[in-house]
């Protein structure tokens, strides 16, 4: 049990970030971000872009379009002399 008072809503500093009482602490396997309160509606509206973004994509892939043309890598590669070669099965 612990035995001294503790403080809430209480301006803190962590791993050389300050965190304020409001401010919105997401984590992830990945790792941690702090987002200031004023800015939460921003990032949250961000992330519901790039959710919606990266669904759109997923939904693309798996429909057989390539990343190369997806991203449009294939000129910018082509150009630095890549060639892409579609496979064929060893008759």
């Amino acid at each position: 049990m612990k035995q001294t008072p503790g403080n809430v809503q209480t301006p803190i500093v962590c791993a050389g970030v300050y965190i304020r009482p409001g401010d919105v602490i997401v984590a992830d396997d990945d790792g941690v971000v702090a987002v200031p309160r004023e800015q939460a509606g921003v990032v949250l509206d961000a992330a519901r872009q790039r959710e919606a973004s990266e669904t759109a994509r997923r939904a693309q892939l798996a429909t057989g379009e390539l990343g190369l043309d997806l991203y449009g890598m294939r000129g910018p590669l082509a150009e630095r002399g890549l060639a892409y070669v579609d496979y064929q099965e060893p008759r």
